[in-house]
């Protein structure tokens, strides 16, 4: 785990897989994919093949084979304008900027209608190119940081399939409180 900053929406896959007992293996339409269950609603994980410019290959043949409605689809990436470890949950938009979401949306046919769990990379320090950025590696601060992220982002997927997308954007997008400091508590 923990490959790089661009690889991020990736390793949320596999910790969604690994909680949830499903096989991510199989090769369809240029991605690897596996099927199972969250809680009693099916689902399929897929991690598309091709290089992230032209992701949207893939998912693209993925909703048209499987006749995935917008709508369920959760499209899960890094992103350099949301804070380090954040995690962001819209149900539509643009591309931001990002290559991988522009070829989705085109490859739905221009559609921007379907939900995306933005995670968090922070920018890049002055010196440092983005595309430099994105492919360093975390440090150790940062990868304990990021495994309360793929908690949390995990509960978010979980909240999504069972309860519907409101509740999972109110969970994802509502600040979490600061923690209390012990000498508070201890009054």
């Amino acid at each position: 785990m923990f490959k790089g900053r661009n690889n991020v929406g990736f390793e949320m896959i596999d910790a969604i897989a690994e909680a949830e007992g499903i096989s991510v293996t199989s090769k369809q339409f240029k991605a690897i994919v596996g099927k199972g269950l969250i809680g009693d609603v099916p689902v399929m994980l897929a991690k598309p093949q091709t290089f992230m410019n032209a992701s949207g290959e893939s998912v693209g043949q993925l909703v048209s084979y499987f006749k995935i409605p917008l709508n369920q689809l959760v499209v899960i990436y890094d992103d350099l304008d949301i804070p380090f470890a954040k995690l962001r949950l819209l149900p539509k938009g643009g591309h931001g900027g990002h290559n991988g979401m522009r070829s989705i949306i085109d490859h739905l046919k221009q559609s921007r209608n379907f939900p995306r769990l933005r995670m968090g990379i922070g920018r890049p320090p002055e010196e440092m190119g983005a595309i430099s950025f994105v492919l360093r590696s975390f440090s150790k601060e940062e990868k304990e940081e990021l495994e309360v992220t793929f908690q949390r982002g995990l509960q978010a997927v979980r909240i999504m399939v069972r309860e519907g997308f409101n509740k999972s954007a109110t969970f994802v997008n509502t600040p979490l409180p600061l923690e209390m400091p012990l000498e508070m508590l201890n009054r």
